[in-house]
């Protein structure tokens, strides 16, 4: 049987641009996992690990200009965009690095035996271990931070964990060079080729995640995608951890006194946020809670003037137009749903950028206007009209999770006593993985307090797919009661030979 070519598409013609693999067979896939499962050994050396970090991010910028130029070819997303991408992913090596020789992501804790204790307490020491083969989805909105080099592949390399990353078909030519770029780091630094390898193929995917030596997986894409990917998961003979981010509508809620202030302010950030990457990213903010009346409609006019000067732009491939063409349409249809600047096509290749809006006391009808409250990914959102705070209260009653939730709130309202924006700060914390006061929600810093992630259906776990806490997802803890201290592993030896912080009887 001939395997199937994978091929680069230009999104800006949709033309094939070069065949780049073949789609990986059931066979190639339990090689590639086999092999990384061989390999897992290798990254039981914490140096080499964060040696091996460090010499990928420095491979990746060495061949900055190709890396970006393909990522461009194949996704329109810009060099510059792109440019700024490729430094916060090989930033997110170098993080991990320094995370493993730091090492207090193993959370080591010893408690002494206390026999004076009721009942009494034996000796305990207990760390984290790797889980294994990580399987990784890379996403399409990120061909470099969120795919094959990027902070699920990172984090699980840091860990102990080899890789297969299932490259996304968007950019399928990205992913080979930077796997490539990861697999030369890996043999420069005396570790094997196969901690890291990139299949292609929804078949793959399929194969990879029902995989037995599969110990864990990421994923960042679609509900659908995610939840069929996550079922597969937990319906495999041993379930294993699927670490998922799946879709957000990130809602707004502007004050009726942030409107009075800054109105116009508002609206231009807001456009700004909306089509940021052509509203491809995936914390856009899709869904905005309006007061009523003139402030509103100043902000809503400030809006509907950015966007009518923003340039038509090109999704990251065809089917996403359609997609984003059908939905708005659909969307659109519903009575009382108003399109002041109207979203869609903007060309044979390209699409508007533009908004919807509608009346809270029609939203919250249900029924058909719950189709308001899906993601709809691309260079639009959402403007919901409120009259009164609980009326807003009901909206955002109707949410499901969020990776994010911002508010715009008036001065006094940040610098008086707790009122009612503190009251909102509470409801909205129950939404979402990240709240933010007077920015946007694009522009998710690597940091260690990051947390990227949010109740389902934005992430199908607690963790976050960003920052140096990003590691815990492929680690398990492991305690070990009365061992002696010769039979313990290093990271646990009385005499501490790796220099580990750690925490000993709560001190």
């Amino acid at each position: 049987m001939t395997a199937n070519p994978v091929w680069s598409v230009d999104p800006r013609t949709g033309k094939q641009r070069e065949r780049v693999a073949v789609e990986a067979t059931a066979p190639d896939v339990d090689r590639a996992v086999r092999a990384a499962h061989a390999a897992r050994g290798a990254l039981a050396d914490a140096g080499a690990r964060a040696a091996f970090l460090r010499a990928a991010a420095d491979l990746l910028d060495g061949a900055a200009i190709r890396v970006v130029a393909t990522a461009d070819a194949e996704t329109a997303l810009g060099t510059a965009r792109l440019t700024g991408e490729l430094a916060r992913t090989t930033g997110q090596l170098r993080a991990f690095a320094d995370v493993v020789e730091e090492g207090a992501y193993l959370d080591v804790r010893i408690d002494r035996a206390d026999p004076s204790l009721t009942p009494p307490r034996p000796e305990l020491r207990r760390y984290k271990v790797p889980l294994g083969v990580v399987a990784v989805y890379a996403a399409s909105n990120f061909p470099l931070a969120f795919s094959v080099p990027g902070g699920d592949t990172a984090s699980a390399l840091a860990a102990g964990c080899p890789v297969v990353v299932k490259a996304h078909p968007d950019h399928p030519a990205t992913s080979e060079l930077c796997g490539e770029l990861l697999r030369r780091a890996a043999v420069a630094g005396g570790l094997p080729a196969d901690v890291v390898t990139v299949v292609h193929g929804f078949d793959a995917g399929l194969e990879l995640i029902r995989h037995p030596l599969v110990s864990a997986a990421g994923f960042t894409g679609s509900i659908r995608g995610g939840r069929a990917l996550f079922d597969a998961a937990a319906a495999r003979p041993v379930p294993i951890p699927f670490h998922g981010e799946l879709g957000s509508l990130n809602p707004v809620v502007v004050t009726p006194a942030a409107a009075a202030e800054r109105a116009e302010e508002i609206g231009s950030g807001l456009a700004a946020s909306v089509t940021l990457g052509v509203g491809q990213f995936c914390v856009k903010p899709g869904l905005v809670l309006v007061p009523a009346g003139a402030d509103g409609d100043l902000l809503t006019a400030a809006l509907a003037k950015q966007l009518g000067q923003t340039a038509p732009g090109v999704l990251l491939d065809h089917r996403m137009r359609e997609n984003f063409v059908a939905g708005v349409r659909e969307r659109a249809a519903l009575p009382g749903v108003g399109a002041p600047v109207a979203p869609g096509s903007g060309g044979e290749h390209t699409v508007g950028a533009g908004y919807l809006d509608v009346a809270a006391a029609r939203l919250l009808e249900g029924g058909p206007y719950e189709l308001l409250l899906e993601e709809c990914f691309g260079p639009v959102t959402v403007v919901v009209r409120y009259s009164g705070a609980d009326e807003a209260a009901a909206v955002l009653g109707r949410l499901g999770g969020n990776l994010s939730a911002t508010l715009q709130l008036s001065r006094a309202e940040t610098e008086g006593a707790p009122g009612p924006a503190a009251a909102l700060i509470a409801q909205v914390t129950g939404l979402a993985g990240r709240i933010v006061v007077n920015g946007w929600p694009t522009g998710v810093a690597v940091a260690p307090a990051q947390h990227h992630g949010g109740p389902y259906p934005a992430a199908t776990s607690h963790s976050t797919s960003v920052g140096g806490t990003a590691i815990e997802r492929w680690l398990r803890p492991v305690a070990y009661q009365s061992v002696p201290d010769p039979l313990l592993p290093p990271e646990l030896r009385e005499d501490n030979p790796l220099g580990l912080p750690r925490r000993v009887t709560g001190a």
